[in-house]
């Protein structure tokens, strides 16, 4: 499978040039990548779960995924960002999809985008190509992660016979407005007429109601259609298809998993006549389940903990994980964020939990100054009377420190963004590969 000879041969060429191709990361709207889509035929004959929310979408991407292949069928799931590399955003039976498909898919769709004489970002790229490998590989299934919003996004061109939404709060607030009212109303925007809506969130903006009488979908609410009964070393499930019981804890570590689990469970019930799974298959893909950098523990002495949080309700989350796994000595934490989240209000959250800020930039021209967040952390009422915070280069460089500074009865947590895990994530794959 080749490229055609007008575009690059290589995956990072061609990602180099997807980004120089568009002169916004982000532009709202369908026409454009609908226009390319039809012109590419991209229609899907299987049936598609799209998962959008503020926070929790990859761990219930990871979740329907890892069920339903345990079930037998052969799972597209199409996530965003990624961490090490370009390739995880796709998947087929959990494997990544290699370069030379990229490329080819690449290609074909930026033909495709030129006869059209359009435009595309970077997302929209991978949106389509991550489709177009979809419907080449004929899967049983396909789980399409919303990027960043719901009514504009790229992936709302294809519809769903299931649509969930985690989560409803403030981030990307300069793409879908500054009010839980109006990102909920952007978020809905992914349900469909007459097709299941589920809803992990308990306190819902009225937008959320008018979307789904408007669009006129079947929903099921957390806690009021479906939800879970904790026990000492198991739990229970129940929905719209009745009670699951003797369930196993999840891989996945944080009580919040547990609701994002009852979200996963009350999309399949919804979807049983499509994609029937047993309870031994729902239990082995719990187990099964794995997503790096959410709570990840990658060393116990000291516990070292990458987490992607970048955003206030997930760094509450955080927050309430350190408090439950609190250790006997002190906690590191390595942080970088991008300037254009509301970095003060995640520092707000982990204040408490954190003894010593080891604190960095990141390498992307979107990336707060180290200095920065250090005025933000002293804002946060944090001092540097104990010498409390330090400043590094990079990420590496602080989680060095952290590894030199702490001993076993402490911990190190690793938070903030994507860049910072990924960097670290690297570092430390770099280490076990020697």
């Amino acid at each position: 499978m080749n490229a055609t000879s007008s575009g690059p041969d290589l995956l990072a060429d061609w990602l180099a040039y997807l980004e120089a191709l568009h002169p916004k990361t982000i532009e709202m709207g369908l026409d454009r990548v609908n226009q390319v889509r039809q012109k590419l035929g991209l229609i899907p004959k299987f049936p598609i779960i799209l998962v959008g929310g503020t926070n929790g979408k990859g761990s219930v991407c990871a979740m329907l995924e890892s069920i339903l292949c345990c079930a037998g069928y052969q799972v597209g799931c199409y996530t965003s960002p990624h961490l090490l590399r370009y390739n995880e955003r796709v998947r087929i039976d959990k494997k990544e999809i290699d370069d030379e498909r990229f490329c080819y898919a690449f290609a074909r769709i930026d033909v495709a985008r030129e006869n059209c004489q359009t435009s595309l970002t970077f997302f929209e790229f991978g949106t389509l190509a991550a489709m177009y490998l979809f419907v080449k590989a004929q899967v049983d299934v396909a789980i399409l992660e919303v990027g960043l919003g719901g009514r504009l996004d790229a992936v709302n061109i294809f519809d769903a016979d299931c649509s969930i939404l985690t989560s409803i709060d403030l981030d990307h607030m300069e793409y879908l407005g500054a009010t839980r009212e109006k990102i909920g109303f952007e978020k809905a925007a992914i349900f469909r007429k007459n097709k299941p809506a589920i809803c992990a969130e308990i306190n819902l903006p009225d937008s959320v109601n008018q979307q789904v009488e408007s669009i006129g979908a079947n929903f099921f609410q957390f806690e009021k259609a479906f939800g879970f009964s904790k026990k000492n070393t198991q739990w229970d499930f129940w929905g719209p298809k009745g009670w699951r019981y003797s369930l196993p804890f999840l891989a996945l570590r944080g009580e919040k998993q547990l609701q994002n689990a009852s979200t996963c469970l009350a999309a399949l019930d919804t979807l049983d006549e499509l994609l029937p799974v047993s309870m031994n298959e729902v239990r082995q893909g719990l187990i099964e389940a794995v997503i790096p950098g959410r709570f990840q523990v990658v060393s116990t002495q000291p516990m070292i903990i990458l987490d992607v949080a970048h955003n206030p309700a997930a760094a509450s989350v955080l927050s309430e994980n350190l408090v439950a796994t609190k250790p006997a000595g002190y906690t590191y934490a390595v942080f970088a964020m991008l300037q254009d989240k509301d970095i003060f209000g995640v520092i707000q959250e982990l204040k408490n939990d954190i003894d010593f800020w080891l604190i960095s930039s990141i390498h992307t021209p979107r990336a707060a100054t180290a200095d920065y967040l250090i005025n933000e952390i002293h804002k946060a009422g944090i001092s540097n009377n104990k010498n409390v915070i330090y400043k590094f280069p990079d990420c590496v460089a602080a989680f060095v420190f952290a590894c030199e500074r702490a001993t076993k009865n402490d911990r190190i947590c690793i938070f903030g963004s994507f860049y910072t895990v990924g960097d670290v994530l690297r570092y430390l794959n770099t280490l076990h590969s020697k």
